[in-house]
């Protein structure tokens, strides 16, 4: 499942970049940053530019677990059409 490696790497990866720049922008505002705060900021501003810029990754993810959702159900309808066979 290379896509949900590739979504979710990306997805840490933003959270980092937003927690520094919200601890980079803060620190030029004020002279103490609270971190918890910083972080909240930076989980918020991450999951809104994650809606927009990982929308490909995220499509790509969903297909391939809607197939594999799809083989995994064709199976089981198989094994209950053979255990009413038996």
């Amino acid at each position: 499942m290379k896509e949900f490696w590739i979504y979710n790497a990306l997805r840490l990866l933003l959270l980092v970049s937003s927690l520094v720049i919200v601890i980079g922008v803060w620190a030029l505002l004020a002279d103490e940053v609270p971190l918890l705060w910083a972080l909240i900021l930076a989980f918020l501003l991450s999951g809104v530019l994650s809606w927009f810029l990982l929308s490909r990754q995220r499509e790509a993810l969903a297909r391939v677990l809607a197939e594999r959702s799809a083989k995994a159900s064709e199976k089981f309808e198989a094994y209950k059409a053979r255990q009413d066979e038996d």
